[in-house]
């Protein structure tokens, strides 16, 4: 959808505009009371209203969707979307007995619920880029009142990196329960110390505990940040790259959009399926022994 109108913003603010989240200040500063006028007060927090609001909506559309599926699946010929379901949850069981070498009920689901709202998350890229903002932004100012151009709303939930980042700290989550549950508390703290390096000695196992500790530690802490920096990165670019297409002329607009669009396709994918496939891997490597 292109930008042009009577009265365009220029690049710059047309892009501020759809790169700015609708939030929500949580708590304000004591002395915001003496900001002098015309400066902005700073607040202790934002909550992102749009990319919490766009996920849990997704979600439940997810869950709603599949537990319909489920309750009329029948065991005969089955239907476009019953067969559609199928094929999602066969494809992400296999990748899950080929991939995670323990025995849990939940990795199945977990895997299953990763993929399919992530790629849900992903795919609302491909809306056009004016079209919810500019619904937003109507219903802003029919029923509240408010000012279009301080209306924000950006409507794709993972190329917001706290969306990703609180995504991958669930799964880090997952892996210190998954570890504790197989190894027991004891078992798992000791590991801490004692891996990957070791040592035959008592001495040298003394001294290795702290080297242990720091690589377990680097470790533990970058699986979140490759998670959710990777599933971020990928989606921001893809929404700046179609921003940036819809201020084209219409049809320079057409005629990058469609490829890019149909070229997108395969990074929503398989961002899904990776954010999916390295969740699992880390939950197989936590079950195991060093």
């Amino acid at each position: 959808m292109s930008a042009e109108n009577k009265e365009a913003p220029s690049a710059t603010d047309y892009i501020l505009h759809h790169l700015t989240f609708g939030k929500i200040h949580l708590g304000k500063t004591s002395e915001e009371t003496q900001v002098p006028e015309g400066a902005k007060a700073e607040h202790k927090g934002n909550f992102h209203l749009d990319t919490f609001s766009v996920a849990m909506v997704l979600g439940l559309l997810f869950v709603g969707l599949f537990a319909m599926v489920a309750r009329k699946a029948t065991p005969g010929v089955p239907g476009k979307l019953q067969n559609f379901v199928e094929l999602i949850v066969e494809m992400v069981d296999k990748q899950v007995k080929e991939t995670f070498h323990g025995k849990s009920k939940v990795i199945g689901p977990l895997s299953l619920t990763i993929f399919c709202w992530v790629f849900l998350m992903n795919a609302m890229d491909f809306l056009p880029v004016d079209l919810l903002p500019t619904i937003a932004q109507w219903i802003g100012y029919t029923f509240f009142g408010a000012d279009p151009h301080h209306v924000y709303l950006r409507v794709v939930p993972t190329a917001d990196v706290n969306q990703t980042f609180a995504m991958s700290l669930t799964v880090v989550l997952f892996i210190i329960g998954f570890s504790i549950k197989a190894k027991g508390l004891g078992g798992w703290i000791k590991e801490l110390f004692t891996a990957p390096f070791h040592a035959e000695s008592t001495g040298m196992k003394i001294a290795l505990l702290i080297p242990n500790f720091l690589m377990q530690m680097v470790e533990l802490i970058a699986k979140p940040i490759s998670l959710s920096l990777r599933l971020f990165g990928n989606m921001y670019a893809g929404e700046l790259i179609f921003i940036l297409i819809a201020l084209l002329p219409w049809w320079i607009n057409w005629t990058l959009g469609a490829p890019w669009a149909i070229f997108h396709i395969l990074v929503v994918t398989l961002q899904a399926f990776v954010f999916m496939m390295l969740t699992i891997v880390y939950l197989s490597l936590a079950v195991e022994d060093h």
